[in-house]
């Protein structure tokens, strides 16, 4: 189990990164143009979209050296959207609410398109 940890003037908190890769996700799926996570199997070569509750699938959190979060996203994108446009969206609204509830510091958000898909 991998954590994020702080220290404050009343001790100390943990937050394991999976909990900080739900909230992330939840974020993501409400941007315009992000249908859903992808779960990428490199063994493979699959790539499946993620739908629902399973928000961690396709998201990375881990820490750089500065002790500030990295977040990569794997996601699938609605067919005829403006991709830098959507990536912009993404990585503002992400960062902004997570540093807003985790109250740590967003060094980095990568965005991998792993798909398109026709929205009817």
């Amino acid at each position: 189990m991998k954590t994020s940890s702080m220290n404050t003037h009343m001790g100390s908190i943990s937050i394991d990164n999976e909990v900080i890769a739900q909230f992330a996700g939840s974020v993501a799926n409400e941007c315009f143009g992000i249908v859903g996570m992808a779960d990428v199997n490199a063994a493979e070569g699959l790539v499946s979209l993620v739908l629902g509750n399973k928000s961690t699938k396709g998201i990375g959190v881990t820490f750089s050296q500065n002790n500030k979060l990295i977040i990569d996203f794997h996601v699938i994108v609605s067919y005829g959207v403006n991709i830098p446009t959507v990536a912009d969206n993404l990585i503002s609204s992400v960062r902004y609410k997570v540093e807003e509830f985790t109250g740590l510091e967003v060094e980095k958000i990568n965005i991998y398109i792993e798909g398109v898909k026709v929205i009817d």
